[in-house]
């Protein structure tokens, strides 16, 4: 998938499209409120939270070799957002650490032994999610965030964001803000487009609903493998990763922890450690 910037308008080819469908992508369509009160645990931005390694036996569990243990986030963080100003974009953190962060999106597919494989994997991830994907089963994503990952919008209905009007991508936007906020208890601050497709109405969208950053990808996990953006293929510090929730239907009979298992293992091979998005985010104040 490529990347280009036609006079402020984000350009995604439909072969693109039709992979992200057919392969483990954003397919199929599944304001600040207040709400509970989530806990340090359950992703509140700005927390420290820095990331427990797993013993060895559980890594065994999974058929897995520990990744190496990610190292403590710096105290000034590389990416500071605004509460004001024009909304950035980026698909990587300035850090010279090895490290890479994993991102989940939309939230199709439900499988319990994932929440296992986090729970005793210790994996940080940041869930893009959209409404209509979790609406079946907000306790799930609830369960998820519990463990520390944090919960970002990826809009109500998971539209090209780039053919719709500006008021129906600040109904997308805030109408999963709205829920997201009542639903776990803390507001995102970061905003993933679907299909990674945006133009200049979308910064304006996410910055009136609330998110203070869109964020994209550098490498996109399929089933086995991972596909790579940038020209020589391999992951570099500060790499943002793309995964889905998905299961056997979209993944040729995988399962979500089979494909996940591939991911750490693709990341072990170059000998990258796990850190959390968040953890290198300097919120906007009071957020």
């Amino acid at each position: 998938m490529k990347r280009r910037n036609m006079g402020g308008r984000f350009h995604v080819p439909l072969a693109t499209v039709l992979l992200a469908l057919s392969v483990g992508g954003c397919g199929t369509s599944g304001g600040n409120a207040t709400g509970p009160a989530a806990t340090t645990a359950g992703g509140t931005p700005g927390t420290a939270s820095h990331v427990t390694t797993a013993e060895p036996a559980a890594w065994r569990k999974w058929g897995l070799t520990p990744l190496p243990a990610a190292p403590e986030p710096p105290a000034d963080k590389p990416i500071k957002l605004s509460a004001t100003g024009p909304v950035p974009v980026f698909a990587h953190v300035p850090t010279s650490q090895k490290v890479v962060f994993i991102t989940v999106d939309d939230g199709l597919e439900k499988d319990p032994k994932f929440i296992e494989m986090m729970r005793d994997l210790k994996i940080p991830i940041t869930m893009f999610l959209m409404n209509d994907a979790i609406k079946s089963d907000y306790g799930y994503f609830k369960r998820l965030q519990a463990l520390g990952d944090h919960i970002q919008n990826h809009t109500l209905h998971h539209p090209a964001m780039n053919t719709i009007p500006l008021v129906r991508q600040k109904q997308e936007v805030c109408g999963d803000q709205k829920i997201l906020t009542q639903q776990f208890g803390t507001a995102p601050f970061l905003f993933r487009p679907p299909y990674g497709a945006y133009n200049d109405n979308t910064k304006i969208a996410v910055g009136e609903c609330g998110p203070r950053a869109i964020v994209w990808w550098r490498e996109s996990m399929q089933i086995r493998n991972m596909q790579y953006q940038e020209p020589g293929g391999k992951l570099r510090p500060g790499d943002i990763i793309l995964a889905h929730f998905r299961g056997p239907a979209e993944l040729k009979g995988a399962t979500m922890t089979e494909m996940f298992a591939n991911l750490l293992r693709r990341v072990r091979e170059q000998g990258f450690a796990v850190a959390r998005l968040e953890d290198y985010i300097q919120p906007p104040a009071g957020r």
